[in-house]
């Protein structure tokens, strides 16, 4: 379930990874270094991927209540 410390985790994975992406670009890292920073950028999409479904299956969840039916707040789900 998406939760305000899931969003903050994959804000900040986001930006490490977008980092990982630029270091990389710039072809200056060793072979190892370059090895290790895709291994870790895997990873990274791996758990973005993760969060992002986390998000969506909020959203269906939110998207099919009834207009009847009690919102459950979203700083509640932590």
């Amino acid at each position: 379930m998406a939760t305000k410390k899931n969003i903050a985790d994959f804000e900040k994975q986001l930006n490490e990874l977008e980092s990982i992406v630029e270091n990389m670009e710039q072809g200056e890292l060793s072979l190892y270094d370059s090895l290790k920073a895709f291994e870790r950028g895997v990873k990274l999409t791996h758990s973005c991927l993760s969060a992002l479904k986390d998000a969506e299956l909020k959203i269906t969840q939110l998207q099919s209540l009834d207009s009847d039916s009690p919102l459950i707040d979203f700083n509640n789900n932590e």
